[in-house]
């Protein structure tokens, strides 16, 4: 009979242990991908006492389980407490992937339907949010390896895709392609695998003033194409730039006899 209970005793004890064990792994995980991306961080113990963000992906962990086990305002209440203390507002509905990295953490906003990839890094006053109030699929899916700068807003049911970068202070509206940069209000892509992005035609530039930039642009090739049919050959600049070249020539003619700043 004491067999019996000791071994029983054991199996529990195994269970225990193996649900217990990937919980560390998970800890020294998440410890070590802050000491390999963070120049800043000296030891494991000044992460696991001086990283905000570490802490709010840790509560997260917790509310989230609560929230899959429907127990929707507890979790709600643990994530507002996680709020005030790290700064960082994720919402138990939110989809982390591992190794996610915090930096700074004072800001960051993290909606409800949201997905984030594995080792991800985003910085101070990053907003992951929605455009309006419809239900559903209202907040962005943030791809493995993506940067994120600081005060970037990613907004919408979008994608950002797979070790891509976002400038600080961008505000993205659109997808972004796989290994990609992208900066500006709204973003636009600035580099793709590694090769610069130009834009040479305004009308790809995304912005509220792209249509006084299109017919600023159209009313410049007329002027250009009128004054160059009267000028001719010469160019429309033909006489100014006569003038500015015999200037210099004056100049180096007299550097001989002139010195500047003599007698001060």
């Amino acid at each position: 009979m004491a067999g019996g209970t000791t071994s029983v005793a054991l199996a529990a004890t195994e269970r225990v242990f193996a649900q217990v064990m990937p919980v560390f792994d998970r800890i020294r995980e998440d410890i070590n991908s802050i000491l390999e991306r963070d120049p800043a961080a000296r030891s494991r113990l000044e992460i696991l006492l001086c990283y905000p963000g570490l802490w709010a992906v840790w509560i997260y962990r917790i509310s989230h389980w609560l929230n899959k086990s429907k127990l929707y305002l507890t979790a709600r209440v643990l994530s507002q407490v996680s709020r005030f203390l790290t700064g960082v507002d994720i919402h138990p509905g939110a989809l982390l992937g591992r190794r996610l990295f915090i930096d700074h953490a004072t800001g960051v906003v993290i909606g409800e339907t949201a997905i984030v990839g594995s080792d991800v890094t985003l910085y101070q006053g990053v907003t992951l949010g929605g455009t309006g109030k419809g239900h559903g699929k209202r907040h962005p899916t943030i791809c493995d390896g993506v940067f994120i700068g600081n005060n970037a807003n990613v907004l919408g049911n979008i994608t950002v895709g797979q070790n891509s970068r976002v400038g600080a202070g961008s505000v993205v509206l659109g997808d972004v392609p796989p290994n990609s940069t992208v900066v500006g209000v709204p973003a636009h892509i600035v580099y793709r695998n590694g090769q610069r992005v130009l834009i040479t035609d305004p009308h790809e530039v995304k912005d509220p003033l792209s249509d006084a930039l299109i017919a600023l642009s159209d009313r410049v090739d007329q002027l250009e194409q009128k004054l160059g049919a009267r000028v001719g050959k010469a160019g429309p600049f033909a006489a100014e730039d006569a003038d500015r070249t015999a200037y210099r020539d004056e100049l180096d003619r007299l550097a001989g006899y002139v010195s500047m700043g003599e007698g001060i």
